[in-house]
């Protein structure tokens, strides 16, 4: 048996023996509506459901489009063309722009936050997969040892400054 959701018209086939008679509630497993399906009412909805005819879908594709070139010419008639701003400037005047200044205190400090992240980010990386970095580069060894020195110096720098 076919049933079809009445909300999103999606259909689904189920076993009629799942069913009763009388009817029973059912839930549509993609948009969730849930509503009472009796059998014996839906096949004389079927056999009464009239036919859409071409031409009954071709007026109703002609009433859109109709729609939808009312509210076109609504927005032309709201807003000036080109031409009306040309010949009528009394009524426009332009703002000049103003540039903001390039260099601010703000943009300055939320840079200098991301390298910061980003560099602590790619120090926790390279000690996470150091052997199959060492792998693949074997030159880079030394390279990331005198890394993390560096790092324990600057550690032990900011200790001796702050402590």
């Amino acid at each position: 048996m076919i049933i079809i959701c009445p909300k999103c018209e999606k259909k689904f086939e189920l076993d009629s023996n799942l069913i009763p008679d009388n009817g029973r509630t059912l839930q549509c497993g993609s948009c969730d509506e849930v509503w009472f399906f009796n059998p014996s009412i839906q096949q004389s909805i079927k056999k009464t459901k009239p036919e859409i005819t071409i031409e009954d879908n071709i007026k109703s594709n002609v009433n859109k489009l109709e729609e939808k070139i009312e509210k076109k010419q609504k927005i032309i008639k709201k807003y000036p063309s080109k031409n009306n701003y040309k010949n009528d400037k009394k009524n426009y005047e332009l703002t000049p722009y103003k540039s903001k200044s390039k260099f601010s205190l703000s943009k300055f400090l939320s840079y200098i936050i991301v390298i910061i992240i980003t560099s602590v980010a790619i120090i926790i990386i390279i000690d996470t997969f150091k052997s199959p970095i060492y792998r693949f580069f074997p030159g880079i060894e030394s390279i990331i040892f005198s890394l993390f020195e560096v790092l324990k110096d600057i550690k032990l720098f900011i200790k001796d400054l702050f402590f």
